[in-house]
């Protein structure tokens, strides 16, 4: 019987890729349902991971009995249990594993901890009892995903002895975040339920310092007082011309701080040597040079700017979120798709910004492979670069001390084609990148001049880009960012001045300024501040020094931040990252409870350090996990001993007074409560939680409520049983007690429709048309309706059904939303939907289902995990199809849903100047005309359901504007049957 061996990837795309890179090398593969198989191969994938570990029965705590009567949890050992909606593909997998004719397995998941501890743990599993299988492992480690690559790869398997660290240090990770999170979350939501309810705290060993280092931030900015300052800015006149300078005083020196203790200080940092405090100050000086003759000094340096170096993952990341607005999910998720599925980019997940040293040739046929078929704005720099030798040995680039597991990200020697407009983005940035550090330094000479008129001193600086260099890759974005010098800054060429000439001081103002509070992280900040584990450090060499004491890695960073969004810590508005009362309440009491270890960035980051010397050996595994089970004791012991009614914080006093008496209404740690009027009236008694539900309210929703006595629907509530659930919440009098009490309601008001009482929609503004019946469509109580659905003055008998949920599956339907399906038939993709039976997220479209007469999930069409193989019988079937007559006319007569419906409708020229003139339906007519009338900004600022015509659009409307719901009519005589 001849033996076989079996590789395991990560990915079925990945299966399919070793697969065509090995035919020619180990002859044809049979493809079956869950593997492909040759005479030497057997090759098959996971679905990521497929088994996670937890604590055996004997030690497990179930959601229903966290308390801390049960904690803390710290097994003696780990098992595995199949993760459940992969279980058949981890059977296959299994099945495969364990048959005779197998003899060696190869991991050949993704290089790295993550794709380490994925086929460890399969491996594993297939062992059952002896917790391996026994059978010699080899691993598969590639950086580019060509063919010859992977076969590069198999030439150089490497042995199962030089991958126990990364095992250690995966299998270590892994087993701490378990430890970290079940403890640490048990533990404070155990703590936050002790009055009742489910508070769901979740905290984590990377996660929580991450949030921690944004909160602290918030709190810098909310506790920030603005003070004003003045700079004096003149204008000189020489002979060649003016030039602007700024006042500044030559003698300032930076603030230290002084001593230690209550009497220390700690070093102003809005001080600046062009900073003045009083007005009458600035004023004085402004009047006493203005028109004085001045004296002029200078030096003129030459200075020279090195191009930025290569991409990691964290790095790229962050230009693309500052560029683009990517998240880091999303551009890894791209730069991913570049590696995968394009082979277009060398590994995404990875730490260095080196590339090895015997790997200069591979960079020069690489260059050399963009001269010639690069994007066609690169392709000259890459052509340069060829001609004038640039690219040579040097230790920025080349340096084998700072290559890990990986190296930097560069372009592979194949050139992509098909990529979308996103990929695109991401593959210009590793491409410039990679060109600019082999292209010469931009030269610039700054000059500083010093303008001094009635004693005092004003600088000049001027910038002036002598040779581009690498700047020239980036064209106008760096000439922009050259040339974009505010006045009497770095930047503007100056006119000259004769040595000993004196200028005159033409003009000279004060102008009135005020300090600004740090700001917000946005995700390429945040990034960078895990990167240096809470530290953010400005120069990029040293930045690259520090990494690998940052928080997470930089494949895992990416879903540390996506994880305290979906977990409401975080919430993303526009680029910045703010975070919720849920954060902040965290911080409060893990601050207040002296568990320290949660919160800090630093001791994180140490670990994350012990993890990367655990893979290369110079770390035991045990004595690592001993550090983290004594760190969930002392977390546990902490919260379980803590005996105090409140938790000491800053807390906040609301505006908006008591609605019982009027007085003042202050936070607690769990409540917000009335306090009296200052200085003599007792408080009445009025109080609420703060967490009902188990969701913390916002400082602004808690005022709204006040206010207003109800508030919602909101989402992120949960039952006592620990399931999410949305209701809106009210204040409601309670006459025994005389005093208001917060309550849910969820909406359940009596159907009118059932009951006969009449509704009166007063000056409501409807959201469109009814697409079951043409009524006019209304928000009533918890649902969007149609006015014929219910008795009303003008129709008291209904004669339509139609409704829509204001909240579906927790997902909140927004009006806009709403307004998007009745006027086209679709809602944008939403993705907070929760299922009913497994409780997990998913993404959708609200969609008109004119067949089933209602609102229907719509989903985004997904690829199949395995695809398509290209044989040569497959390439020859095609050849094939294209020469057969009949083959042509099947296909020719078979149309598309979409040609179907669009033939016979034609559009005007003025309706074809905006969708076209090819044949097309009228759903997509609408569609279109609305990505005109976004593109374009046209909807009025002040009503968004008013569309302002422009040129275009005015012959189609035949007057200025209309409204959302006329668009349909407005269309129709403008479509017309193909003759």
């Amino acid at each position: 019987m001849s033996t076989k061996t079996l590789v395991i990837a990560e990915k079925p795309s990945v299966a399919q890729d070793i697969v065509r890179a090995l035919t020619p090398v180990a002859g044809k593969f049979e493809k079956h349902d869950e593997y492909f198989e040759s005479g030497e191969y057997i090759v098959t994938s996971a679905v990521g991971h497929l088994v996670e570990i937890h604590a055996p029965e004997e030690f497990d705590v179930k959601r229903g009995k966290w308390s801390f009567a049960h904690l803390p949890v710290i097994p003696p050992y780990f098992e595995l249990k199949p993760v459940e909606k992969t279980k058949s593909r981890l059977n296959a997998v299994v099945k495969l594993a364990k048959r005779k004719d197998v003899t060696q397995l190869v991991n050949a998941c993704d290089a790295g901890r993550e794709g380490e501890l994925i086929f460890r743990l399969i491996e594993q599993f297939a062992g059952g009892a002896k917790g391996s299988l026994g059978k010699p492992v080899r691993r598969l480690w590639l950086q580019s995903m060509t063919p010859q690559a992977i076969r590069d790869g198999f030439e150089q398997l490497r042995t199962d002895r030089q991958m126990e660290g990364l095992a250690h240090a995966a299998r270590s990770r892994s087993e701490a975040d378990w430890l970290v999170g079940i403890n640490g979350t048990r533990a404070m939501t155990a703590f936050n339920s002790r009055d009742g309810g489910f508070f769901l705290t979740t905290v984590g060993r990377v996660q929580t310092p991450t949030l921690a280092i944004v909160v602290e931030r918030e709190e810098q900015i909310r506790k920030f007082v603005s003070r004003d300052y003045w700079e004096i800015h003149a204008s000189f006149l020489a002979e060649a011309g003016s030039y602007p300078g700024k006042w500044f005083d030559p003698k300032w020196k930076k603030d230290v701080a002084t001593g230690e203790g209550p009497g220390a200080s700690e070093p102003d940092a809005e001080k600046r040597a062009d900073r003045l405090w009083s007005a009458e100050q600035a004023q004085a000086i402004a009047d006493a040079v203005r028109g004085k003759p001045a004296t002029v000094t200078e030096e003129s340096k030459p200075t020279t700017q090195a191009s930025p170096l290569l991409f990691d993952l964290t790095s790229l990341q962050r230009e693309a979120n500052g560029r683009f607005g990517y998240s880091a999910k999303t551009t890894l998720s791209l730069a991913q798709s570049l590696y995968e599925r394009h082979k277009a980019l060398t590994y995404p997940r990875t730490d260095s910004r080196h590339l090895p040293k015997d790997y200069v040739k591979v960079v020069k046929d690489t260059m050399a492979v963009l001269a010639k078929t690069g994007p066609a704005h690169l392709a000259p720099f890459a052509k340069e670069a060829v001609a004038k030798d640039y690219v040579r040995m040097t230790p920025r680039v080349f340096d084998d001390a700072k290559v890990s597991d990986h190296f930097a990200i560069i372009p592979t020697l194949q050139a992509p084609h098909g990529l979308s407009e996103a990929e695109q983005k991401i593959y210009d940035l590793v491409v410039r990148r990679f060109m600019a550090i082999f292209f010469p330094s931009a030269e610039y000479l700054v000059t500083t001049r010093i303008s001094v008129a009635a004693g005092h001193s004003f600088k000049t600086e001027g910038k002036v880009l002598v040779k581009p260099g690498w700047l020239a890759i980036y064209g106008k974005e760096a000439a922009d960012e050259v040339s974009d010098a505010k006045e009497g800054d770095k930047g503007q060429p100056l006119v000259p001045v004769k040595p000993g000439e004196k200028v005159l001081t033409e003009s000279a103002e004060p102008r009135g300024l005020k300090t600004r509070p740090p700001p917000r992280y946005s995700e390429a900040t945040l990034l960078g501040a895990m990167e240096g584990a809470g530290k953010w450090i400005e120069d990029e060499e040293l930045r690259e020094a520090m990494h690998e004491k940052g928080l997470g890695t930089p494949a895992t960073r990416a879903a540390i931040i996506e994880g305290l969004i979906l977990e409401r810590y975080l919430l993303r508005e526009g680029r910045e990252l703010i975070p919720t009362a849920k954060a902040f309440q965290l911080m409060t009491l893990l601050r207040g409870l002296g568990v320290e270890e949660l919160t800090k960035p630093e001791l994180t980051g140490a670990w994350e350090y012990k993890l990367a010397q655990m893979e290369h050996g110079k770390l035991s595994r045990d004595a690592f996990m001993r550090e983290i089970a004594e760190m969930t004791k002392h977390i546990v012991r902490k919260a379980k001993e803590y005996d105090r009614d409140t938790v000491p914080g800053d807390y906040a006093t609301l505006e908006t007074p008591c609605p019982n008496c009027g007085g003042v209404v202050q936070e607690t740690y769990r409540r917000f409560n009335c306090i009296g009027r200052a200085p003599k009236q007792p408080p009445c008694g009025f109080s609420f939680t703060k967490l009902p539900g188990g969701r913390a309210f916002e400082l602004q929703e808690v005022e709204q409520f006040l206010r207003d006595k109800r508030i919602g629907p909101l989402q992120g509530f949960r039952s006592k049983a620990g399931w999410p659930f949305t209701a809106e919440l009210v204040l409601k009098f309670d006459e025994e007690e005389k005093n208001w009490k917060l309550e849910f309601d969820f909406g359940n008001e009596a159907d009118p429709a059932e009951t006969g009482e009449l509704v009166d929609f007063g000056d409501q503004q409807p959201l469109g048309k009814c697409p079951k019946c043409g009524g006019r469509v209304f928000e009533w109580g918890a649902n969007y309706l149609c006015e014929r659905s219910v008795p009303t003055a003008q129709h008291p008998a209904p004669t339509c059904d139609f409704r829509s949920g204001k909240v579906i599956l927790q997902q909140p339907v927004e009006r806009a939303q709403m307004e998007k399906l009745l006027a086209t038939g679709k809602t944008d993709l939403l993705d907070k939907f929760i299922s009913m039976r497994t409780r997990r997220p998913f993404k959708a479209y609200l969609a008109w289902d004119a067949q089933a007469g209602k609102v229907n999930f719509e989903f985004e069409p997904r690829a199949s995990k395995f695809p398509p193989r290209k044989t040569a019988s497959g390439t020859a079937a095609k050849a094939a199809a294209k020469k057969s007559p009949a083959t042509k006319k099947t296909a020719t007569a078979k149309k598309s849903p979409a040609q179907k419906s669009a033939s016979g409708l034609k559009p005007s020229p003025e309706l074809a100047a905006i969708v076209g003139p090819e044949p097309i339906a009228r759903t997509e007519v609408i569609k279109r005309l609305w990505d005109y009338i976004k593109e374009h900004k046209l909807q009025d600022p002040k009503d968004k359901r008013t569309i302002k015509g422009d040129a275009k659009l005015k012959k189609v409307f035949g007057k200025p504007s209309v409204t959302m719901f006329e668009l349909a009519a407005v269309v129709g005589p403008h479509l017309s049957k193909e003759e």
